[in-house]
Protein backbone atom coordinates (compact mmCIF):
# COMPACT_ATOMS: atom_id res chain seq x y z
CA UNK A 1 0.00 0.00 0.00
CA UNK A 2 1.44 3.41 -0.65
CA UNK A 3 3.10 5.30 2.26
CA UNK A 4 1.33 7.72 4.37
CA UNK A 5 3.51 8.39 7.45
CA UNK A 6 5.84 11.03 5.71
CA UNK A 7 2.92 13.36 5.48
CA UNK A 8 1.78 12.77 8.42
CA UNK A 9 4.73 13.19 10.66
CA UNK A 10 4.99 16.57 9.03
CA UNK A 11 1.30 17.65 10.25
CA UNK A 12 1.95 15.98 13.64
CA UNK A 13 4.82 18.43 14.02
CA UNK A 14 2.87 21.39 12.58
CA UNK A 15 -0.13 20.38 15.08
CA UNK A 16 2.03 19.74 18.05
CA UNK A 17 3.74 23.57 17.92
CA UNK A 18 0.16 25.05 17.17
CA UNK A 19 -1.30 23.53 19.93
CA UNK A 20 1.97 24.24 22.27
CA UNK A 21 1.50 28.17 21.24
CA UNK A 22 -2.26 28.07 22.24
CA UNK A 23 -1.43 26.16 25.88
CA UNK A 24 0.94 28.82 27.08
CA UNK A 25 -1.18 31.68 25.29
CA UNK A 26 -4.43 30.21 27.21
CA UNK A 27 -3.34 29.09 30.77
CA UNK A 28 -5.40 30.71 32.68
CA UNK A 29 -8.72 29.76 32.93
CA UNK A 30 -10.28 32.18 35.80
CA UNK A 31 -12.71 34.99 35.03
CA UNK A 32 -13.32 37.48 32.37
CA UNK A 33 -10.63 39.64 31.08
CA UNK A 34 -10.33 42.43 28.93
CA UNK A 35 -8.66 41.21 25.85
CA UNK A 36 -7.19 44.73 24.92
CA UNK A 37 -7.68 46.75 21.69
CA UNK A 38 -8.73 44.90 18.95
CA UNK A 39 -6.47 44.42 16.16
CA UNK A 40 -6.93 45.10 12.46
CA UNK A 41 -7.75 42.79 10.25
CA UNK A 42 -5.21 42.00 7.72
CA UNK A 43 -5.61 40.22 4.25
CA UNK A 44 -3.16 36.72 3.74
CA UNK A 45 0.30 37.61 2.47
CA UNK A 46 1.33 34.88 -0.63
CA UNK A 47 4.62 34.27 0.07
CA UNK A 48 7.28 33.44 -2.60
CA UNK A 49 4.84 34.09 -5.60
CA UNK A 50 7.34 33.23 -8.14
CA UNK A 51 7.68 29.35 -6.34
CA UNK A 52 7.00 27.17 -9.51
CA UNK A 53 3.89 24.60 -8.63
CA UNK A 54 4.73 21.40 -8.13
CA UNK A 55 3.20 19.14 -10.73
CA UNK A 56 3.16 16.23 -8.57
CA UNK A 57 2.69 15.30 -5.19
CA UNK A 58 5.12 14.59 -2.89
CA UNK A 59 4.22 11.05 -1.79
CA UNK A 60 1.84 8.89 -3.85
CA UNK A 61 -1.30 7.58 -2.74
CA UNK A 62 -3.96 5.49 -4.26
CA UNK A 63 -7.45 7.30 -3.35
CA UNK A 64 -9.80 4.61 -4.79
CA UNK A 65 -9.28 1.23 -5.55
CA UNK A 66 -11.41 -1.41 -7.26
CA UNK A 67 -10.87 -5.15 -8.50
CA UNK A 68 -13.37 -7.69 -9.37
CA UNK A 69 -12.59 -10.89 -7.53
CA UNK A 70 -11.86 -13.91 -8.85
CA UNK A 71 -12.92 -17.29 -8.66
CA UNK A 72 -16.00 -16.18 -5.94
CA UNK A 73 -19.38 -15.59 -6.85
CA UNK A 74 -22.21 -14.11 -4.60
CA UNK A 75 -25.32 -16.68 -5.08
CA UNK A 76 -28.35 -15.02 -5.83
CA UNK A 77 -26.82 -11.60 -6.13
CA UNK A 78 -26.86 -12.05 -2.02
CA UNK A 79 -23.24 -10.70 -0.37
CA UNK A 80 -24.75 -12.42 3.04
CA UNK A 81 -24.20 -15.78 1.26
CA UNK A 82 -20.44 -15.22 0.75
CA UNK A 83 -18.10 -17.08 2.36
CA UNK A 84 -15.68 -14.27 4.11
CA UNK A 85 -12.58 -17.23 4.34
CA UNK A 86 -12.60 -17.60 0.79
CA UNK A 87 -12.41 -14.15 0.00
CA UNK A 88 -9.24 -13.48 2.10
CA UNK A 89 -8.37 -16.71 0.44
CA UNK A 90 -8.80 -15.50 -3.06
CA UNK A 91 -6.42 -12.31 -2.30
CA UNK A 92 -3.81 -14.41 -1.48
CA UNK A 93 -3.96 -16.38 -4.29
CA UNK A 94 -4.09 -13.27 -6.45
CA UNK A 95 -0.94 -11.51 -4.42
CA UNK A 96 1.69 -13.92 -4.23
CA UNK A 97 4.03 -11.34 -4.11
CA UNK A 98 2.36 -10.24 -0.82
CA UNK A 99 1.55 -13.45 0.54
CA UNK A 100 4.60 -15.70 -1.21
CA UNK A 101 6.86 -17.12 0.70
CA UNK A 102 8.89 -13.89 0.07
CA UNK A 103 6.09 -11.87 0.26
CA UNK A 104 5.82 -8.81 3.41
CA UNK A 105 2.63 -10.86 5.18
CA UNK A 106 4.21 -14.62 3.88
CA UNK A 107 3.20 -15.57 7.53
CA UNK A 108 -0.70 -15.24 6.85
CA UNK A 109 -1.27 -17.81 4.10
CA UNK A 110 -0.08 -20.56 7.10
CA UNK A 111 -2.89 -18.94 9.68
CA UNK A 112 -5.66 -18.58 7.40
CA UNK A 113 -5.42 -22.08 7.40
CA UNK A 114 -6.40 -22.17 10.64
CA UNK A 115 -10.18 -20.46 9.78
CA UNK A 116 -11.46 -23.63 7.99
CA UNK A 117 -13.26 -26.47 10.07
CA UNK A 118 -10.75 -27.81 12.48
CA UNK A 119 -8.08 -25.16 12.57
CA UNK A 120 -7.17 -23.40 15.48
CA UNK A 121 -9.88 -20.45 15.52
CA UNK A 122 -7.44 -18.17 18.04
CA UNK A 123 -4.73 -18.56 15.50
CA UNK A 124 -7.14 -17.56 12.31
CA UNK A 125 -6.42 -13.94 11.43
CA UNK A 126 -9.84 -13.40 10.29
CA UNK A 127 -11.97 -10.77 12.05
CA UNK A 128 -15.79 -10.56 12.28
CA UNK A 129 -17.05 -9.76 9.02
CA UNK A 130 -19.39 -7.06 8.94
CA UNK A 131 -22.72 -6.28 6.89
CA UNK A 132 -23.74 -2.65 6.10
CA UNK A 133 -24.84 -0.50 2.52
CA UNK A 134 -22.10 1.88 2.51
CA UNK A 135 -22.68 2.32 -1.26
CA UNK A 136 -25.97 3.54 -1.00
CA UNK A 137 -27.90 1.61 -3.47
CA UNK A 138 -29.67 0.08 -0.51
CA UNK A 139 -28.22 -3.26 -0.26
CA UNK A 140 -25.64 -5.15 2.10
CA UNK A 141 -21.90 -4.59 1.39
CA UNK A 142 -19.21 -6.86 3.04
CA UNK A 143 -16.41 -5.02 5.49
CA UNK A 144 -13.59 -7.44 6.31
CA UNK A 145 -10.68 -7.02 8.14
CA UNK A 146 -7.21 -9.41 8.38
CA UNK A 147 -4.02 -9.36 10.52
CA UNK A 148 -1.29 -9.12 8.24
CA UNK A 149 1.37 -11.27 9.47
CA UNK A 150 4.57 -11.37 10.74
CA UNK A 151 3.63 -7.50 10.80
CA UNK A 152 1.39 -5.42 13.13
CA UNK A 153 -0.93 -4.18 10.49
CA UNK A 154 -4.58 -4.88 9.68
CA UNK A 155 -5.85 -5.38 6.04
CA UNK A 156 -9.28 -3.64 5.71
CA UNK A 157 -11.37 -4.32 2.35
CA UNK A 158 -15.15 -3.81 1.80
CA UNK A 159 -16.75 -5.45 -1.01
CA UNK A 160 -20.10 -5.19 -3.15
CA UNK A 161 -22.02 -7.19 -4.95
CA UNK A 162 -22.80 -6.41 -8.94
CA UNK A 163 -24.94 -9.18 -10.13
CA UNK A 164 -23.10 -12.21 -9.20
CA UNK A 165 -19.59 -11.13 -9.12
CA UNK A 166 -18.06 -9.60 -6.21
CA UNK A 167 -16.06 -6.26 -6.39
CA UNK A 168 -13.65 -5.25 -4.17
CA UNK A 169 -13.74 -1.53 -3.60
CA UNK A 170 -11.70 -0.67 -0.50
CA UNK A 171 -8.24 -1.91 0.01
CA UNK A 172 -6.14 -0.54 2.77
CA UNK A 173 -3.67 -2.12 5.20
CA UNK A 174 -2.41 -0.09 7.97
CA UNK A 175 -1.16 -0.42 12.18
CA UNK A 176 -4.63 0.13 13.44
CA UNK A 177 -6.09 0.80 16.61
CA UNK A 178 -9.64 0.59 15.62
CA UNK A 179 -12.06 0.40 12.91
CA UNK A 180 -15.40 2.44 12.80
CA UNK A 181 -18.45 2.44 10.49
CA UNK A 182 -20.55 5.92 10.91
CA UNK A 183 -23.29 6.08 8.51
CA UNK A 184 -22.21 4.94 5.18
CA UNK A 185 -18.45 6.24 5.67
CA UNK A 186 -15.90 3.97 7.32
CA UNK A 187 -12.79 5.52 9.59
CA UNK A 188 -9.61 3.93 10.42
CA UNK A 189 -7.78 5.08 13.76
CA UNK A 190 -4.14 4.54 13.44
CA UNK A 191 -1.32 5.37 16.23
CA UNK A 192 0.64 8.55 15.76
CA UNK A 193 4.21 9.05 16.05
CA UNK A 194 3.46 11.56 18.90
CA UNK A 195 2.47 10.35 22.47
CA UNK A 196 -1.26 11.07 23.12
CA UNK A 197 -2.13 11.84 19.38
CA UNK A 198 -3.98 9.61 17.23
CA UNK A 199 -5.08 9.44 13.00
CA UNK A 200 -8.13 9.09 11.70
CA UNK A 201 -8.92 8.53 8.27
CA UNK A 202 -11.86 8.64 6.15
CA UNK A 203 -13.29 7.16 3.67
CA UNK A 204 -16.24 7.19 1.67
CA UNK A 205 -18.41 5.64 -1.52
CA UNK A 206 -17.52 7.84 -4.60
CA UNK A 207 -20.25 6.93 -7.61
CA UNK A 208 -18.11 8.32 -10.21
CA UNK A 209 -15.38 5.74 -9.39
CA UNK A 210 -17.30 3.28 -8.12
CA UNK A 211 -15.07 3.16 -5.05
CA UNK A 212 -14.80 4.10 -1.34
CA UNK A 213 -12.25 7.23 -1.92
CA UNK A 214 -10.25 8.64 0.72
CA UNK A 215 -11.57 11.66 2.15
CA UNK A 216 -10.18 12.84 5.24
CA UNK A 217 -6.90 12.25 7.20
CA UNK A 218 -6.90 13.87 10.80
CA UNK A 219 -4.59 14.28 13.62
CA UNK A 220 -6.11 14.17 17.22
CA UNK A 221 -5.33 14.68 20.61
CA UNK A 222 -6.89 12.19 22.24
CA UNK A 223 -5.40 12.37 25.82
CA UNK A 224 -2.25 11.35 27.70
CA UNK A 225 -0.43 8.09 27.26
CA UNK A 226 0.76 6.01 24.32
CA UNK A 227 -2.29 6.56 22.77
CA UNK A 228 -4.43 8.52 25.42
CA UNK A 229 -8.00 8.43 26.98
CA UNK A 230 -10.21 8.85 23.99
CA UNK A 231 -13.43 10.77 24.88
CA UNK A 232 -16.49 9.66 22.50
CA UNK A 233 -17.12 12.30 19.33
CA UNK A 234 -19.73 12.69 16.75
CA UNK A 235 -20.34 10.08 14.75
CA UNK A 236 -20.17 11.46 11.01
CA UNK A 237 -23.73 11.90 8.88
CA UNK A 238 -24.31 9.57 5.96
CA UNK A 239 -22.99 12.33 4.06
CA UNK A 240 -20.20 13.29 5.60
CA UNK A 241 -17.15 14.26 3.63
Amino acid sequence: MPARRPARTALALAAVALLSATATACGDTGGLRGAGPTTTAVSPTRLWPDLRPASSPAYPYAVATRETVKDVTVPGGDIRKVDPVDVVEAELKAHPGDYGPKGTYHATVDRMRQCRPGGERDRCPLLKPYHRDLTGDGRADLTLGFRLYPTNQTAVRVYTAEGHRLVQVLADNDALLGVELAGRALIERSPADTSGYEYRTTWVWDPGQRAMVFSRDEYLHVGDGPHGRRTPSPSASPGAR
